[in-house]
């Protein structure tokens, strides 16, 4: 069996049946033409676009299923699917976890400002938290923090000053923090479930948590032999338990050979997007409004440049710079780290064993779906793959339409 420990991520898919990456580019400064480039900011940096049809995979010559009938297909998808669940069924949360890691856990006291610093110095984009009080696991701290938090400034501008002296314990207010400011109250939001699993429990009943509380990470919480506390073991992400599945089930995901338009994976429709021209505050808005964790950025006819993604927000309010959310998305963008491995794209007619082959090669958090000519057709999430791994073919699940 592979070890997922010592998995590849390279950073673009080498095979031609499996969805393409669109990497970052660099472009000079001759403005927009059949490569699709852009003129350069003012300010001297260039945006990190992608060029359509430059990157993109051709589309395979033939997408015939062979000799096979579509029971025989169906008969195949569910073998596939029931040896996935049987594999997460006997595995742990703790095998997940590579051989070495590191673990950032943020005091519940600190500074949201101070937060934002140590992720980005880190390079991690969410973190555990720990109420140095009560010495007890508080939950996570994710992007969806920082949109609240920005939320919370878009409502109440006048209290900028106070904003900035926020504790990670005013996000959320319960028990002994709540003679502190709750943000999710007084913004309006639902507050976000606290949940973690056992690090020795089945990997399929934390597979099954993150799909019930719509988590994308969930933290591993051990409690001490000697002292009965809690203690944070890891977290591990949708991303990282499709990895493990990918490259420990290939005789199970090479059965999965149904297109994914035709087995409903992704979102086709009333799809929110945006232009390189509208403002971080515009498509934070689109997300808050959708409920939705990324943003594809279009051109006028629909041709997909670039994603936003929820992470996008943290380095834009580093230091408590809110005043640059009104900075258009392409500045914003700019931000992003220079390994950034780009956009990974297919098409509504690629098979679920060609997806699970480039996540087992390559860091994929989205599939963004497109046509030929690069137009925008839909998106996949790892949350609709995780959600149709488990639960497809069972009807009396408690989570389904959840």
């Amino acid at each position: 069996m592979d070890d997922p420990r010592a998995a590849p991520e390279a950073a673009h898919p080498s095979s031609r049946s499996a969805p393409a990456v669109l990497p970052p580019t660099t472009h000079s400064d001759t403005g927009e033409n059949g490569s699709g480039q852009l003129p350069l900011r003012p300010s001297g940096h260039e945006l990190p676009f992608v060029a359509p049809s430059s990157y993109l995979r051709p589309k395979p010559a033939s997408r015939t299923m062979s000799e096979r009938t579509p029971s025989a297909l169906d008969k195949e998808q569910m073998q596939g699917l029931r040896g996935i669940r049987e594999f997460l069924k006997v595995r742990t949360s703790y095998d997940v976890l590579p051989l070495s890691f590191r673990l950032v856990v943020l005091d519940n006291d600190l500074l949201i400002r101070k937060s934002l610093n140590i992720l980005l110095q880190n390079g991690i984009v969410s973190a555990p938290l720990w109420d140095s009080r009560s010495s007890t696991f508080a939950g996570l701290l994710t992007s969806t923090d920082y949109i609240n938090v920005i939320q919370y400034y878009c409502q109440f501008p006048d209290e900028i000053d106070q904003v900035d002296q926020f504790r990670l314990s005013s996000l959320r207010g319960s028990g002994a923090k709540a003679v502190h400011l709750d943000i999710e109250r007084a913004i309006g939001v639902l507050p976000l479930e606290t949940v973690s699993v056992h690090p020795m429990r089945p990997l399929y009943e934390a597979c099954r948590r993150m799909l019930k509380t719509r988590a994308r990470r969930i933290p591993l919480v051990d409690v001490d032999d000697e002292t009965g506390r809690e203690m944070v073991v890891s977290v591990i992400t949708q991303y990282r338990i499709l990895k493990f599945i990918a490259v420990n089930n290939e005789k199970h995901t090479i059965l999965l050979k149904k297109g994914l338009r035709e087995i409903g994976l992704g979102t086709y429709t009333k799809l929110a997007t945006a232009s390189m021209s509208n403002s971080v505050l515009d498509v934070i808005h689109l997300m808050v409004k959708h409920n939705i964790s990324a943003v594809p950025i279009v051109n006028a006819e629909n041709k997909v440049l670039n994603v936003f993604e929820a992470v996008d927000v943290i380095p834009c309010i580093k230091g408590g710079a809110y005043d640059e959310l009104s900075s258009s998305v392409g500045d914003a963008l700019s931000k992003r780290a220079e390994d950034f491995p780009g956009i990974y794209i297919c098409s509504e007619d690629d098979r679920l064993d060609a997806v699970f082959e480039t996540i087992r090669k390559s860091r994929v958090h989205r599939l963004i779906v497109v046509d030929d000519d690069n137009r925008l057709r839909g998106i996949i999430s790892l949350s609709d793959i995780l959600k149709y791994v488990l639960l497809y073919g069972e009807e009396d699940d408690d989570i389904r339409g959840g």
